[in-house]
């Protein structure tokens, strides 16, 4: 499951998503070495069989170590259930042989100490607008197992809802169109973009809203619905990336990241490696 985890993150910044860091396109002061460097100490703890709660402690830590800064801790949050889940089925660990019933054992199982060990993950990377929150703050000690401090943020953040709704986002429309995507167009970097519009285009990206407002964050959504048209609709997707990178210039001209749509990609590539190997 190694090799799967690395090669998503690895396409991660192959594909061209406005807005994110890529081998073409670097911004926020980060370049794709960063986030390459981050995958590869990250995966180690990921696979290593310990709790989730310290599996996504042990990745945070490794990847602040060698990026120097916070490049994927949402994407370490979503990996890690992914992955246990993936090892439960092929351990017969579980009844279950699809992924996402495999998916919502793995966060039932959660517990209080996982929600205290991902916490501590989450002082590491310090991701930006995290702000407070009048309960079940990251600053303080929780007392409810990590499923359930999730759920209690998944209005405002689309990486705990995921945690809330047993990866509804990943499981029924970012790994089904990268499928489609991929098939049609034989690319897995292109399928990648496709599958970012359409979760940037779906969804206010809530990296964006703690950031900047959700007005801003609407304006984005708006921006990118017509691009998301238009580049599914074109049959040689490499004649798109122009308008990919003005858009690009776009976004980061105002230091927007639309970080958890770029999130969502990784773990909707992972989602369909894993289902084709399980």
């Amino acid at each position: 499951m190694l090799q799967h985890y690395v090669q998503a993150c690895r396409f991660d910044v192959l594909a061209l998503k406005p807005g994110n860091v890529s081998v073409e396109l670097p911004g926020h002061d980060m370049v794709a070495a960063q986030f390459l460097a981050a995958a590869r100490a990250s995966g180690a703890a990921l696979i290593k069989g310990e709790s989730l709660g310290q599996s996504i402690l042990d990745a945070t830590r490794n990847s602040v170590s060698v990026a120097g800064c916070n490049t994927n801790l949402g994407i370490v949050l979503l990996a890690a259930p992914l992955i246990h889940a993936g090892r439960m089925i092929l351990s017969k660990d579980t009844n279950q042989q699809g992924l996402r019933d495999a998916l919502a054992a793995v966060l039932d199982r959660t517990t209080v100490k996982d929600a205290q060990l991902v916490y501590e993950a989450i002082l590491i990377a310090e991701p930006g607008g995290l702000g407070r929150s009048d309960a079940h703050d990251v600053a303080d000690t929780p007392e409810i197992c990590l499923r359930e401090t999730m759920a209690y943020a998944a209005e405002r953040d689309r990486i705990a809802h995921q945690y809330a709704t047993n990866f509804v986002d990943v499981m029924t429309l970012g790994a089904p169109i990268f499928r489609h995507f991929a098939l049609r167009w034989r690319s897995i970097s292109w399928a990648c973009v496709a599958v970012y519009l359409s979760f940037l285009s779906t969804f206010n990206d809530t990296h964006i809203e703690r950031k900047f407002g959700a007005a801003v964050a609407a304006e984005v959504r708006r921006d990118a619905q017509a691009l998301e048209r238009d580049f599914k609709a074109c049959e040689n997707p490499a004649q798109f990336a122009s308008s990919l990178t003005i858009f690009d210039a776009e976004l980061k001209r105002g230091g927007v990241n639309p970080g958890t749509s770029a999130d969502l990609t990784v773990a909707s590539l992972l989602a369909f490696l894993l289902q084709a190997s399980i």
